[in-house]
């Protein structure tokens, strides 16, 4: 049976407008890296990923309730100026399995092994293998912060308000 073309949110817009949709070519910063492990190094599995997939170097199992360290192979020298942020995958995090530390920060000045902490929070053991797509690392500036302290912010509408202050509906 044939598989059924579905029509995206992206595919009107462009069938309704007098120009096409250009897809314009994102900003391109190099990064040195070395890989010791014998997968690929991390890759965009499309053309609009933010995340570029990274691969466990080996096999290991993460029980219920447990952390691990997963281990990629991968070293890099970020340019200054930015990070690599450690973030889970959708499909992993479904399953219980995710980044321990919510988004991992991978700093400039690091040149160790970046491997990736999962915790699986999940009621199931899992496997991961050589090989495996275990996280995503996203490329993100960082700006420096510098702090004024002041003896009053700002009024806003929502004030102090927090912790389920807007609602859930």
């Amino acid at each position: 049976m044939a598989k059924k073309k579905v029509s995206t949110n992206v595919d009107k817009v462009a069938k309704t407008r007098k120009k096409p949709i250009e897809k314009k070519m994102d900003e391109q910063i190099t990064i040195e890296v070395i890989n010791t492990s014998d997968n690929p190094l991390p890759e965009y599995q499309t053309l609009e990923s933010v995340g570029m997939d990274v691969r466990a170097a080996s096999g290991l199992t993460i029980l219920q309730g447990q952390t691990k360290v997963v281990l990629t192979g991968i070293y890099m020298d970020i340019p200054n100026g930015f990070e690599v942020q450690v973030r889970s995958r959708s499909g992993l995090a479904v399953k219980g399995i995710q980044v321990a530390n919510g988004v991992g920060s991978i700093d400039s000045d690091y040149r160790g092994e970046c491997n990736v902490i999962l915790y699986n929070s999940s009621r199931e053991v899992f496997k991961i293998g050589k090989g495996d797509r275990v996280a995503q690392f996203v490329l993100s500036r960082k700006p420096r912060l510098v702090w004024k302290q002041v003896d009053n912010l700002s009024e806003t509408a929502r004030g102090t308000g927090g912790f389920g202050s807007t609602g859930i509906k």
